[in-house]
């Protein structure tokens, strides 16, 4: 080559930015996004699915364990922690003032106008009424005992509250006329 002359050199791309691996500011917004879906999923699953939280498990765990008992301890014993049970159940959904005062058939006719399943609690209720004040000389059939148990599961099953449908179009209305308002904005 001679001095003082150029040299040309042949012009190289950039190369291309790969997609993987992801830069730190992806890898931090995945985690966020992953993170925000698991508190929504848990919080979904707590409000719908967690029966094991509040009266309504409790009362779910002393059902099964009545359940448990019932072949082996005596079925008016049983009986009367039913009726125990059933009584609280009833105070704490409906309160105390409404539920606790009352006795024979209109405790009956009460859980029967309250449960959403349908059960004839004064037809198969009356057990619950007289079990616990029986001489011991007279028996209870342990599957009427057994049929009032799977009744009372029921009625705390039905009385969970129903699930809120997503009704998201008529909630952004809602939220958009309400900003619009604000802003002073009038619509046609």
């Amino acid at each position: 080559m001679e001095t003082g002359t150029t040299v040309f050199r042949d012009i190289h791309g950039i190369d291309a930015i790969p997609l993987w691996p992801l830069a730190s500011g992806w890898w931090y917004l995945l985690g966020l996004i992953c993170l925000l879906l698991l508190l929504i999923g848990l919080r979904y699953w707590l409000f719908y699915n967690a029966g094991w939280l509040g009266w309504r498990g409790d009362a779910r765990r002393q059902l099964r364990e009545l359940k448990k008992v019932l072949p082996t301890e005596d079925p008016q014993a049983v009986a009367g922690r039913l009726s125990e049970l059933l009584r609280r159940i009833a105070m704490v959904r409906s309160g105390r003032q409404q539920a606790a005062g009352l006795t024979g058939e209109h405790w009956l006719h009460w859980l029967m106008e309250h449960d959403k399943t349908g059960f004839d609690w004064e037809e198969h209720g009356q057990i619950l009424l007289t079990a616990p004040y029986m001489p011991p000389a007279m028996t209870v059939e342990r599957d009427d005992i057994a049929t009032l148990i799977r009744a009372a599961t029921r009625w705390i099953d039905a009385s969970r509250p129903a699930r809120q449908k997503s009704d998201l179009p008529q909630r952004l209305k809602r939220l958009l006329s309400g900003a619009l308002d604000k802003v002073g904005v009038s619509r046609a």
